[in-house]
Parts: structure tokens; sequence; C-alpha cells
């Protein structure tokens, strides 16, 4: 065990009931029990590789076009600059957390050492949500591409085979089959995974590349004015459609003008969402004190850096105000008569969804497995297997689980779960990285945060306003969960709770024999 860690408490936690917390040592300590540890093979290549793989999905083919035309013109650019730096606040923090404390779990890891023990449950109950709901949306879309694909070859699945959102569909096949692939990946090891999601993303982002370059030949300045177009009144929505700040405050959001630059960055926003995830690897990091602040900001960065370059070549193609909503990319270069390109960029969002699915089904079975280790869930899952030292069992589960949601449910409107869910993880590893550095200014912390407190309230305040921008219905459908969560917390989690048995001196359970 690293000495940094030796030198704190002895004690397992401190304070009393649901708000208890798991010191950062004892956490450090579950990492190294016999079955219980997961194998360390990742470097900050792999780190940084998993986030562009994870952030980089269609979005920056399809977001960057339908923004410019509806909501901030050619300066969808500076929206997606905003995005990046709100992203970059609470990246910082999760650098912070996930150098000092480097185990499986991510948010949910952070705030039982920060925060206590119900509020960490929730967090942990919101980020299986979130990660359940992201990987089969994202299998969802994968499949609408890959049978795009498949239709442009004269090759047509079966009416019933695909999906219910077809005319005519009940089970998407194909997204059930990725899901179960990618959990087989997922299975066999942590170092094939990265394998293969070094080479998709290198095709990916050769995709992104070429687009960009390609696209740049048919830029004209003129499409550029006006740069940031004059004002505009947003047709809000009405009852549960509407954003609860409408709701709440009577503000109704502007598009275009230098207000529309900040709701479309509200927007592009969630073409971010991913980064978190790779603090779930923090556990399998070779050196996370080094690694993890740069596999996190290294890949936002490069995100960052494609995601305006592509928004200024399409707005620079096409005057935004002649941009399709459904696919502005491949209509530019439709456009303009380059018509080949459409195709790479539908063959590119379809390899690039596959590494997008593959790590938000891992950020998900590293948040159960961690949840199982501290017996707030079944300690059945809380084993590795003991070849490839993986958490086989939640990985099988949770893999069969979403395949069958993927294939029979239409998810379109869950989606936004997801994004509701990522800002409040936001929220809690910021409080978190400010009550940490209150009660346990003795940490040694490879990576401090600049200006705390200061940047954490900046990154709390900013995910709460694109927060309050989401739907009342998605904030009543993410408030049934986390009820439901708090009533399964106090059904079973507070009972079986390791650092409770370990705080009240009672033995705690052995851990599940493997098969021989």
């Amino acid at each position: 065990m690293s000495t940094q860690h030796d030198t704190g408490p002895r004690s397992p936690g401190s304070g009393n009931g649901a708000f208890r917390t798991k010191s950062v040592e004892q956490s450090i300590r579950d990492t190294e029990e016999p079955q219980h540890s997961l194998r360390k093979t990742l470097s900050a290549w792999d780190l940084t590789v998993f986030g562009v793989g994870v952030i980089i999905g269609t979005g920056i083919f399809v977001l960057t076009g339908k923004v410019a035309k509806e909501t901030a013109g050619p300066a969808t650019a500076l929206a997606f600059v905003a995005a990046g730096v709100v992203c970059a606040l609470a990246a910082l923090c999760y650098a912070e957390f996930a150098s000092t404390v480097p185990v499986a779990g991510s948010a949910y890891t952070f705030s039982y050492a920060s925060l206590g023990e119900l509020p960490a449950w929730i967090i942990g109950w919101d980020l299986v949500l979130e990660f359940a709901l992201g990987t089969a949306v994202v299998a969802v879309g994968w499949s609408g591409y890959v049978r795009s694909l498949l239709d442009n070859a004269g090759w047509h699945l079966p009416a019933a085979l695909e999906g219910p959102d077809a005319p005519g569909g009940t089970f998407d096949l194909l997204a059930f089959l990725l899901v179960l692939l990618l959990t087989a990946v997922l299975v066999i090891g942590v170092k094939l995974s990265a394998r293969l999601t070094a080479v998709v993303v290198a095709i990916k982002v050769a995709v992104v590349l070429i687009v960009i370059v390609a696209g740049l030949f048919f830029v004209k300045a003129a499409n550029y004015k006006p740069f940031v177009p004059p004002a505009q009144k947003q047709e809000g929505g009405s009852g549960l459609d509407a954003p609860l700040v409408q709701l709440i405050f009577g503000y109704e959001p502007t598009n275009f003008g230098v207000m529309g630059i900040f709701t479309a960055a509200s927007v592009v926003f969630f073409a971010f969402i991913g980064f978190d995830v790779v603090a779930t690897a923090a556990e399998e990091t070779k050196n996370p004190q080094r690694d993890m602040p740069r596999g996190i900001m290294g890949s936002l960065l490069i995100c960052t850096v494609l995601y305006v370059a592509v928004s200024l070549v399409v707005t620079g193609m096409q005057h935004y105000t002649d941009l399709s909503t459904s696919a502005p990319l491949a209509d530019a270069f439709k456009a303009v008569g380059a018509p080949f390109f459409a195709g790479t960029i539908s063959f590119g969002a379809a390899v690039g969804l596959t590494t997008v699915c593959m790590i938000l089904l891992l950020g998900q079975t590293r948040v159960f497995f961690a949840m199982s280790r501290d017996g707030l869930l079944p300690r059945f899952f809380s084993v590795t297997h003991p070849k490839f030292g993986t958490p086989y069992r939640p990985t099988i589960l949770l893999g069969v689980v979403i395949a069958v949601v993927a294939g029979f449910t239409s998810l379109n409107e869950l989606a936004t779960l997801v994004n509701i869910g990522t800002l409040f993880a936001f929220v809690v590893v910021a409080l978190g990285v400010i009550i940490l550095r209150r009660t346990r200014p003795d940490l040694h912390r490879s990576f401090r945060t600049p200006l705390v407190p200061l940047l954490p309230i900046v990154s709390i305040a900013a995910s709460v306003w694109l927060m309050l921008n989401l739907p009342a219905e998605t904030w009543l459908r993410f408030g049934i969960w986390m009820v439901i969560g708090v009533v399964v917390y106090y059904l079973y989690g507070r009972r079986n709770s390791r650092l409770g048995q370990l705080m009240a001196g009672k033995a705690v359970p052995p851990a599940p024999k493997l098969p021989d």
C-alpha cells in the first residue's frame, strides 16, 4: 500500500447513522482485500482514450449544426467553449478526488468520504440509473446507424427486429446483441477494453479530422455573417414540458444574441457528458495520483477543440439558416456536391457509438461493484474473476438487463434523466472537495483543485443553472427514482453496511467463496 495513505487514522470512519463517513484510508484498505481487488492495468493514455471514446458520439455530427440553426448561429463555437469551461470546473474537482481516493465508484466513493453514507448511496443509485439509461439509449442509436448502413448496402432486417421506434418493430436485435458483445469484452478484461477502445477511437477521431479538413475547402466567409445573430424570444414549453427555471422564476431563455450563446451552452453541455466515467476506473489505474488528472483533463481538452472545429466548419459550409436539423453536417456536404463524406460520417458515428456504449457500461459496473463491496448492495456482486480480475458478476447481470431494456424499450423520453443525473453528480463532487479540504486537511493530495472554495462553488452554481433549464417532467422522474433509492437504503443498505458493522465492532460477513 502506498505510504501516503498509511499516515491517516486507522478508524474505518466517523459520524453516526445515515451520515457516517468512510475514511479514505479504509476505502484504500478495501481495495486490497483478496477476491475484491481490481487489476491495475491502465495508463494515462488509456484513460485519455476512454474519455475521448465516451465523450464523442453522434453529437459532434448532429448537435453542432442543430444548435447553430436553432439557437446560436455561427457563435455555436463560443457555446462549446462556454460548456467546456463548465465541464473543466467539474473536471478539476473530479481530478482531485480521483487522485486522492483512487477507488472504483467515482462520485459515489467521493461522497462516502465527504458527505456520508446516505448521500453516497443516493449518488450511487443515481449513477447506476444514469449509466444504464445512457448505455441503452446509445445502443439504440448505434442500431439505427448500422441499419442505415445495411440498407445502403441492400441488406434489410425483418421489420419486427428493427426496434420499437421503427414501424412494425417490436424488438431491437442489433442493440441487444451489441450490449451482450460489449459485456463479454468487459468480463474478459479492462485492458482488452482499452485496446479495443484505442482502435475505435483512432477510427472515430480520424473520421472527425477528415470531415474538418475536407469541410475547410468549402467554407465561405460570408456564411459567418452575422457571427452573433440578433436575439429572438424562445418559444417556451408549458406545464411539465417547460424548463423548471421558467416555472419558478418566469425567466424565458432567448435564442441567438449574446444570451443565446449561453442558452446554446446549456444544450451542447450534454455533448461533453462522459468524462466523469473516467474517474470510475481510478482503482484500475497503475499510477492514479499522476495519471487520473491527465486522463480527465486531457480527454476534455481534445474533445473541446474537436467540437469547436466541427461547429466552425459546419456553419462556414452552409449559412446557419439553411442547415438541416436531422443530419446537418452530412447534408451540408451534400449541398456543396460532396455526398461521399455523408457516408463517411454515418460510418464514423456507427463505429464511435460502440465505445460510448462500452465505457458507459464499464462505469456502471464499477459503481455497482463499489456499492456491493461496501455492503450497500449484496456482497455477492463484489467478487472479482479469479483469472481476469474483473467484477464479472455485476457486469453479466447489468449487461443482460440493459440488453433486454435496449431491445424492448423506446428510450427517447428517458434520455434527459441521464443529463440531470450527471449534473447532480457534478454538484456532489464539487461540494465534497470543499468539505474534505476542511475535515481532512492532512490528506496528501497529488493534484489540488485551484482556488478552493471559489472554483467548486462556481462549478456548483453552473451545474445547478443547467439543471434548472431541464424540463419539470425530468425533475419529477428524477425525484421519484431518488425516493425509491432512499427506501431501498433503509430497507437493505443501512442494515448491511460494512462500515456500520466495522464501526459497531461487529463481525463483517465473510466474502463469498469463489466456485472451484
